[in-house]
């Protein structure tokens, strides 16, 4: 599942394999700019902020693309065969002579003058992989609406960008609390270390091919290497802590995995 760590190795792929090289074939399949055409214009760079990704192209223009739930960019080697997906799942497509860019299931895909970029991330909380972190600023934001739970508020990524529905699970149970549990009543010191483990957690992840919350930033000691994850996934599998069967419940349309002896407290 795309989150900030996924956004960030993908732009990384595209940077490396696009930047710097123009663009011999450009074709985005979405009916506002079906007939847009990149070719001949090099490719500056490719970054994330938050869950977003911003390819910046010659003459102004970047190419906004968010992964959403099942999104993905894939990088071909020139001549190699496509095989992210069926052709019909295909909604962009950015090639130069060395690589192909092929973007699956995008259901964000929009192109904009690179002046114009805040339009589409200016809303955005401080990103936990991005330059502009200020964990100050996004404890406040994150605390801002009392009576809003606690899940709902870390994904909403006005708050701090780049968290999913894996970290929100994750981090509850790191904090050894609910999701349901309105921020109004989180301890503010609790509060502070959840937001510093979440920017430690996908620090950790930044590069890793296969996502773990189970090392050495949970610290807990208990949890076998061969699980990666505490609770995501694991519904009526034994808590690693204290063997407690995990629940699963929806929030906010979201699956919420949780550990009820660990996270006391009000549920769904």
């Amino acid at each position: 599942m795309p989150e900030g760590d996924t956004v960030l190795q993908t732009a990384k792929r595209l940077d490396a394999a696009l930047a710097g090289h123009v663009l011999t074939r450009s074709d985005l399949r979405v009916p506002r700019f079906a007939t847009a055409d990149l070719t001949g214009r090099a490719v500056l760079d490719v970054t994330a902020r938050g869950k977003h990704l911003l390819t910046r192209i010659e003459d102004g223009l970047t190419l906004h693309s968010h992964l959403r739930m099942d999104g993905a960019w894939r990088v071909y080697a020139a001549g190699e065969r496509w095989s992210g997906g069926p052709a019909h799942q295909i909604r962009a497509v950015l090639a130069t002579a060395e690589h192909a860019a092929v973007g699956y299931r995008l259901p964000v895909l929009e192109l904009l003058r690179t002046r114009d970029e805040e339009q589409a991330v200016g809303h955005l909380g401080p990103d936990l992989l991005g330059p502009d972190w200020e964990p100050h600023t996004a404890l406040r934001n994150l605390l801002s609406d009392p009576a809003r739970p606690l899940g709902e508020a870390l994904l909403d990524q006005r708050n701090l960008a780049g968290i999913g529905n894996v970290y929100k699970c994750e981090l509850c149970f790191l904090a050894r609390v609910t999701p349901w549990l309105p921020v109004g009543e989180l301890p503010v010191p609790t509060a502070g270390r959840l937001v510093t483990t979440a920017k430690q957690l996908l620090e950790a992840n930044r590069d890793r091919p296969t996502r773990t919350t189970t090392g050495p930033v949970a610290a807990l000691g208990r949890a076998p290497t061969r699980e990666r994850l505490f609770v995501y996934g694991r519904g009526h599998r034994p808590c690693l802590r204290c063997r407690t069967p995990i629940r699963k419940a929806d929030q906010a349309d979201r699956p919420t995995y949780w550990c009820p002896h660990c996270q006391p407290g009000p549920t769904h």
